[in-house]
């Protein structure tokens, strides 16, 4: 088994304890079955405490995923686990239903590559931002670039080739000219 960041509580809904959940799964119906238990990790800072959390229901209003956990009373319980990341326990052969979502694990360690196959470095992490997913890409001068995870950039996940292509453009990955004729300067003074 493997954890898998499912979603994040957002701000409670009510005084019954129910709290927004900005999903992070394609699959939230699943995921937030009557009974799932999650594990939590509150934000840094947090006085949260509860290790892990049982839903005890969930329901849709509008676009906005609601969710009851057993542990979560009331409204000041529901306020005080904002921000907490949730993450369910999956089996390690288990692939997403979408074929373009990919868990985390999937992706780290592919190697990364230009449109033209030259090598960029590899994928480092994934880190989950507000917005959007973005790929940390370490390359061989062990710099660390931050690649948005959309189709127009990262056009191609080929797990069985353990690759990713980057539509790679100066500043992305690779530094723009300009400061790699400065480091170069730099280094010879």
């Amino acid at each position: 088994m493997i954890e898998v960041l499912v979603g994040r509580i957002g701000k409670p809904h009510g005084i019954r304890g129910f709290v927004t959940v900005e999903a992070r799964t394609d699959e939230p119906d699943r995921r937030f079955a009557q009974g799932s238990v999650l594990r939590t990790q509150p934000p840094k800072g947090s006085a949260y405490a509860a290790k892990r959390l049982t839903v005890e229901g969930a329901r849709w209003h509008g676009q906005v995923l609601q969710v009851a956990f057993e542990e979560i009373a009331d409204r000041n319980e529901a306020e005080a686990a904002r921000g907490t990341l949730l993450f369910a326990d999956v089996p390690a052969d288990e692939s997403p239903d979408d074929p373009d979502e990919f868990y985390d694990h999937q992706l780290v360690g592919l190697a990364a590559f230009d449109e033209d196959g030259r090598e960029l470095g590899t994928v480092k992490a994934l880190v989950h931002g507000g917005a959007q997913d973005l790929l940390t890409i370490r390359t061989p001068d062990r710099r660390d670039a931050l690649v948005p995870f959309v189709k127009a950039l990262v056009p191609v996940v080929d797990l069985a080739e353990k690759k990713v292509v980057i539509a790679d453009r100066p500043g992305l990955v690779t530094p723009f000219a300009d400061d790699t004729e400065d480091d170069t300067e730099e280094g010879e003074q």
